[in-house]
């Protein structure tokens, strides 16, 4: 039995996905698709089935190229994941600068390695493969919040803030 509140999109959600549709013309309703699925997981947390079935219904395209969308980019979660999201980046810019530094102290810090959340539901780390943030290297990104020129001590300060 599918659960009401698990595809339940509020008023501000349905309007913020109403204002990406009026962007397009109504023959390419489907380019506000990705934009639809953000908000709908901004709102619940993470992408069920049966959201991403909702947010199709809405956009008014087939459920399998929500499902397509949704699977192909990572920054899609289609499980749960805890409160604050921490992804880090390990591409060649963040690997040459230090991230494996950054990964064993995320991971000994909050107990956990990639793919997991806490026991508390507090964090889930990620690996991911480039944020566009070269220059800044090695990086993060909290929820949607970029965090550049990591080392240790700004790691636990960046956790402290959001403990």
């Amino acid at each position: 039995m599918i659960d009401r509140a698990e595809t339940t999109l509020s008023e501000d959600a349905l309007a913020g996905i109403q204002g990406e549709l009026d962007k397009y013309p109504p023959d390419r309703r489907q380019s506000a698709l990705m934009a639809a699925l953000r908000i709908a997981q901004d709102e619940h947390g993470w992408l069920s089935s049966e959201l991403i079935e909702h947010v199709a219904d809405i956009v008014r395209v087939p459920a399998v190229r929500a499902y397509e969308v949704a699977t192909f980019y990572s920054m899609y979660d289609l499980d749960p994941v805890g409160r604050h999201k921490i992804e880090v980046c390990t591409n060649i810019s963040c690997m040459l600068r230090g991230c494996d530094r950054v990964v064993d102290h995320l991971k000994k810090r909050l107990g956990i390695g990639f793919n997991q959340t806490t026991a508390d539901g507090k964090f889930t780390l990620r690996e991911v493969e480039c944020l566009a943030a070269c220059a800044g290297a090695p990086m993060m990104l909290v929820g949607h919040d970029y965090y550049e020129d990591l080392d240790e001590d700004k790691i636990d300060r960046i956790l402290e803030g959001l403990e």
